[in-house]
């Protein structure tokens, strides 16, 4: 009776230990998408900074980079929680049609036109990106366009409006439908020209025999922003981790490591901060 007794007391301190161990096991991880540009994930930026707001928040963070269009087109499908994107136009169109909350400003950097170092169209060193897009489609040089609906083709776009110029279905004008490295790789391969995020170009451009011809244009300012999908038109979404997201990404701790990303092994950074705490913290 006494052992029985004794079997009984053990299964029941054994059953305790094992709530106790339950309730103090760490619960699994949130998922969150992240749908964004091309351009923060081939420079390996999210891949550096991302892993402290997964841990901090004990998330997990699906990253979709896609360019900027689709991104949006994934937030207007209810099938991405936040958005990390370049093309103010569009993002503050997303926020107007209901879409999207809460934008703020991340970074900036900007675009380059790059070519190869022979420059048949005679534009190295302009600082007026309209009238060197111009001498290209004079020159009837190769041009190789993203074609994807991006951040950067659609800053592409406006620049070739500005010159007066349309470019579609011209021999010498070729649209990739890719993203900016394989356009990249494609300019390469074709001694064309193309306009790139600058980011995305240093982080490439040890494979590249590609120079920057035509930088320092306030047209080519390249900024970027975090909208949080609204919980009002997808309820699914997860709109609590994307705001602590949207807060994190726009803190001044991940602000100034966004600020040195790149310095190390470019000798400058490939994106510069730019949300408000920054700016009140850092006032020019």
């Amino acid at each position: 009776m006494r052992i029985r007794r004794s079997a009984l007391a053990a299964l029941a301190i054994l059953a305790v230990l094992s709530l106790l161990l339950a309730a103090c096991a760490p619960s699994p991880p949130q998922e969150m998408t992240l749908a964004t540009t091309t351009s923060t994930y081939d420079t390996g930026l999210l891949q550096a900074i991302m892993p402290a707001f997964e841990q901090a928040n004990n998330v997990k963070v699906k990253i979709v980079a896609v360019g900027t269009g689709q991104a949006i087109a994934l937030g207007q499908k209810g099938d991405a929680d936040v958005l990390l994107v370049h093309d103010r136009p569009n993002e503050d169109k997303f926020v107007a049609d209901g879409y999207g909350v809460n934008r703020r400003d991340v970074m900036y950097n900007d675009f380059v036109i790059v070519g190869p170092p022979t420059d048949p169209a005679g534009i190295k060193g302009s600082k007026d990106a309209v009238a060197a897009m111009a001498k290209i489609a004079q020159a009837k040089a190769v041009f190789i366009s993203r074609g994807d609906n991006s951040g950067t083709n659609s800053k592409e776009k406006e620049v070739w409006a500005k010159a007066g110029v349309t470019p579609t279905g011209q021999a010498w004008y070729i649209s990739a439908g890719q993203g900016m490295r394989e356009t990249l790789t494609m300019t390469n391969e074709k001694l064309g020209y193309t306009i790139s995020d600058r980011g995305t170009y240093l982080a490439r451009k040890a494979g590249l025999s590609l120079v920057v011809l035509v930088e320092g244009d306030k047209v080519l300012l390249n900024p970027y922003g975090v909208i949080a999908v609204n919980p009002q038109k997808w309820p699914q979404v997860k709109y609590n981790l994307a705001m602590k997201f949207v807060d994190w990404i726009t803190s001044l701790s991940t602000q100034e490591t966004i600020g040195k990303f790149g310095v190390d092994k470019y000798g400058q950074p490939l994106f510069f901060p730019d949300s408000d705490q920054y700016r009140a913290a850092h006032p020019k």
